[in-house]
């Protein structure tokens, strides 16, 4: 496993980072980005992400099920918390309902990094309609399932199968036997297992998301804006001719941004 996936502050830096140098510029040239706007970001984490946007003035909501993340989130954010700066809602998003909870909806929805381990996307995509404003923007940002690691096989303790490219693609019982032969804990063949079955494409993304809202932009990436921090690398957007090749662009295409705007 790398250093970073362990890391809690060290993996949170990242996040924030990313964000700062990267989401916001990039957002900046789809939206108004005049603070104070409301923000919510779907499988916040430990809110990284979340804290560049706190820095510029904006009220901030983060949706995460797991609550040990989320005592983490507060445990950096405790003076913005009492502030009323930012809050964390520790459900599922199908159970939230906007009238019942007393939620206002959104300026701009984020999913990053999360859109890929979602099962039944086409349900979780139509049902951010109800926290988005009419005229608002989503962010999504994830690495295509057939890119080189898009099985998130970096998480593996073995650093021979953490290094090798497309490892995912193989038949689905072979890449198990593989993991399970070097010895990697049932619990992380489980994750890897469930993102086999919701590992998601650019072509699949798109289909599903223009039923519901307008494209407005897609951004794909040779080099991941956040492999900036973890391995410091120069970021590289996929060039022009290669980004027009249906398919085949999953394969070199490390991250993809997407900004849709809820005007369907």
């Amino acid at each position: 496993m790398l250093e970073f996936h362990s890391d809690i502050e060290t993996y949170f830096k990242i996040q924030y980072l990313t964000s700062k140098d990267h989401i916001i510029p990039y957002l900046k040239g789809k939206m108004d980005m005049t603070p104070p706007l409301r923000v919510l970001e779907v499988g916040c984490g430990e809110a990284g992400v979340l804290k560049a946007f706190l820095e510029l003035g904006h009220h901030c909501t983060g949706i995460e099920l797991e609550q040990k993340r989320v005592d983490t989130a507060l445990s950096f954010f405790e003076k913005e918390v009492e502030a009323g700066q930012i809050e964390f809602i520790v459900r599922n998003i199908y159970d939230i309902d906007p009238m019942k909870d007393k939620l206002k909806s959104f300026d701009l929805i984020i999913l990053k990094d999360v859109i890929e381990h979602i099962p039944d996307q086409e349900k979780i995509i139509p049902e951010l309609k109800k926290l988005s404003k009419p005229g608002g923007i989503l962010f999504f940002a994830f690495p295509p399932w057939y890119m080189p690691f898009g099985g998130h096989q970096q998480i593996v303790k073995s650093k021979v199968l953490s290094k090798l490219p497309w490892i995912h693609l193989l038949p689905r019982f072979l890449y198990k036997s593989i993991l399970k032969s070097f010895g990697e804990p049932e619990s992380t063949v489980k994750e890897l297992m469930e993102l086999d079955d919701t590992g998601i494409s650019i072509e699949r993304f798109d289909k599903i998301a223009s039923k519901y809202f307008s494209i407005e932009d897609m951004t794909m990436f040779f080099i991941n804006p956040i492999y900036q921090y973890k391995f410091k690398l120069k970021v590289k957007k996929v060039i022009a001719g290669l980004k027009d090749l249906p398919f085949f662009r999953n394969f070199y295409t490390t991250a993809v941004y997407f900004t849709l705007k809820n005007d369907k």
